[in-house]
C-alpha cells in the first residue's frame, strides 16, 4: 500500500516508521522543513531532537529511502495513494473544547491535492489524532467542498504510550477502525493485515463516531482510575495512622478485576492526552446536556495532585520556601521521553517560583533542552531563576530541598546520594515514592514527605511543624 502520514509528531512519526517496517510504501509529510531535514538525515541525535522514543531512530535509519520517505511537498507525493493518516496536534481551547486549527489546515491542503490528482483510485482519509466525536463527518464536508472524488473517511484512534510507543505500535492490544463503507474497511484491512484475525490482538470494526468515542472513554477512564488512587488511596495513607499505602495497593489489586496499572500513587498524570481529552469530553457532554460531575472531579484531583506536596511541606513540615534553593528532578511528564506537555513539573516549578524561591536546580536525563524552551525567560523573567544540570547529583548540590517529579530509574533509591551530597535540615518531597529506604534519611535528621504517606520528620522538628500547623488553622 502507498500511505501518507500527515504530521510527524510522536504519533505520526511512530506510525509512519512502523508501517514502513511492515512493507508499506510510507511518505511522512510535514510542513516543517527543518523537521523533515532532520528525519532525512537518519541521525539519532537529529531525530531525537524532535521525537525521543526508544527504538524509533533505529527503524527510521533502517527503512529510510527504502520503504520510508519524508517530504514537505504534498502535491509531489499524492498520486497513487491508498490511505492518508491524519496525525495532527489537537490542543485544548480555554473552554476545554478541541482546537482543530492544525487539523483543518492540513485537511484543506489534502483536499486541494486530492481534487487535482490524476490517479482517482479510492483513497481513505483516516483520523488518527484524537478528535471530537463527529470529526469524520467534518472531514467529509471539507473533501466534498473541494470536489474530491472517490474517497472515504475513517477513524482509527491511536493508543500509544510514550516511552513504549514503538512496542505498542508493533504489538497493539487492539486496533479500532471506524468506517462507513466496506470498500474503506477493505483498504484498512490491507494496511493492518498483520493484525486482522490475530489470536491476541483485537481488530475492531465499527462506525467512525464509535471509534472516536472509544478513544475518549478509554483515556478518561484511565485518568479517573489514577485520580481515584491519588484522591482516595493516597489520602488514606497520608491521613490515617499506621496505614501503609504500598500494602494497601497490593491488597486491593490482588483482586484480578482491579488493575495494577494506575494504582501507583504519584504527583499527578501529565502528557499530551489525558488532560486535554477529559476536558474535551466534558465540553462535548455538556453540549449534549449530560452531567459531567465525575469527570470534572477526576480532572480537578489530578491538577491539584501536581502541586499539593508543596502545600503539605508548608502546612505539615513547616517548611518556608522563600529564598530557598530547590532541586526539581524529572522534568518530562514521564520517564524515557523528552516530552514536557502538561508535565507535573511545570506546575511544581511555577508554584515554587510563586513561593519566592531563590533558585531552582533542574535536571532530567532527556528533557533539559525541552524544558529550556518551556521555561523561556523572555516569556517570564522568573524563569531566569531556573538553572539546568547534567546529573541529579550536581542538581542537588547547595540546595535546601528536593522535589522528585518523575519515575526515572536513576532517582530510585536516591537516599544515599542525598546523604552524601547535602546536609540536614533538608526536605525531600517524593512525588513518585522513589525512595523506599526513607527511614534512614529520617534517622539522619532529613525530612521526608511522599505521596501516600504521612510526613516523616526528626523528633526535634515535629514540635516546630506542629506549631506552624496550629497557627495556620487559627488564622
Amino acid at each position: 500500500m502507498k500511505i501518507i502520514v500527515t504530521g510527524t509528531g510522536y504519533v505520526g512519526l511512530v506510525h509512519a516508521a512502523v508501517c514502513s517496517e511492515y512493507g508499506h510504501e510510507v511518505y511522512a509529510y510535514d510542513i516543517d522543513a527543518d523537521k523533515i531535514k532532520a528525519f532525512c538525515s537518519g541521525k539519532s541525535d537529529q531525530i531525537e531532537k524532535y521525537v525521543n522514543e526508544p527504538g524509533l531512530a533505529n527503524i527510521i535509519r533502517e527503512t529510510l529511502n527504502k520503504s520510508l520517505f519524508f517530504s514537505s511537498n504534498l502535491k509531489s507525493i499524492i498520486e497513487g495513494t491508498d490511505a492518508i493518516f491524519m496525525c495532527l496536534p489537537t490542543p485544548s481551547n480555554i473552554d476545554g473544547s478541541t482546537n482543530l486549527m492544525f487539523y483543518d489546515a492540513a485537511a484543506e491542503n489534502i483536499a486541494e491535492a486530492l481534487a487535482n490528482r490524476k490517479d482517482t483510485r479510492r483513497v481513505v482519509i483516516v483520523n488518527k489524532s484524537t478528535v471530537p466525536i463527529g470529526t469524520a463527518r467534518h472531514m467529509q464536508g471539507i473533501m466534498d467542498a473541494h470536489g474530491v472524488q472517490n474517497f472515504g473517511v475513517a477513524s482509527n484512534p491511536e493508543f500509544l504510550a510514550e516511552g513504549s510507543a514503538v512496542v505498542d505500535a508493533r504489538k497493539p492490544d487492539r486496533v479500532v477502525v471506524g468506517c462507513d463503507d466496506d470498500e474503506d474497511f477493505k483498504i484498512l484491512r490491507r494496511v493492518y493485515s498483520q493484525f486482522v484475525n490475530h489470536v491476541r490482538i483485537k481488530y475492531i470494526e465499527t462506525t467512525p463516531e464509535t471509534a472516536e468515542a472509544i478513544k475518549y472513554v478509554a483515556n478518561t477512564m484511565l485518568l479517573t482510575y489514577i485520580s481515584f488512587w491519588n484522591g482516595v488511596g493516597a489520602k488514606i495513607g497520608e491521613k490515617i495512622p499506621n496505614v501503609k499505602i504500598d500494602d494497601l495497593r497490593l491488597g486491593v489489586t490482588a483482586d484480578e478485576r482491579i488493575s495494577t496499572w494506575g494504582s501507583f500513587v504519584s504527583n499527578g498524570a501529565g502528557g499530551s492526552c489525558f488532560g486535554k481529552d477529559i476536558a474535551s469530553l466534558i465540553f462535548q457532554l455538556r453540549r449534549a446536556n449530560v452531567s459531567t460531575k465525575m469527570l470534572e472531579a477526576s480532572f480537578e484531583v489530578n491538577e491539584y495532585q501536581k502541586v499539593y506536596l508543596v502545600d503539605r511541606a508548608i502546612t505539615e513540615a513547616g517548611f518556608k520556601f522563600n529564598n530557598k534553593i530547590v532541586a526539581v528532578l524529572g522534568l518530562a511528564f514521564k520517564k524515557h521521553t523528552n516530552d514536557m506537555r502538561d508535565a507535573s513539573s511545570i506546575k511544581v516549578i511555577e508554584t515554587l517560583l510563586g513561593k519566592g524561591v531563590a533558585a531552582i536546580h533542574a535536571y532530567d536525563p532527556l528533557a533539559n533542552e525541552t524544558a529550556k524552551a518551556e521555561f523561556d525567560p523572555s516569556k517570564n523573567i522568573l524563569f531566569e531563576k531556573i538553572h539546568y544540570f547534567d546529573s541529579a547529583k550536581e542538581a542537588i548540590v547547595g540546595t535546601h530541598a528536593l522535589f522528585i517529579s518523575s519515575d526515572c530509574e536513576e532517582f530510585r533509591g536516591f537516599s544515599r546520594t542525598v546523604e552524601d551530597t547535602v546536609k540536614p535540615p533538608y526536605l525531600v518531597m517524593d512525588g513518585r515514592r522513589m525512595i523506599p529506604d526513607y527511614d534512614e534519611l529520617v534517622t539522619k535528621r532529613f525530612i521526608y514527605l511522599a505521596v501516600g504517606s504521612m510526613v516523616m520528620m526528626p523528633p526535634e522538628s515535629k514540635a516546630v511543624a506542629k506549631n506552624v500547623k496550629l497557627k495556620s488553622v487559627a488564622v
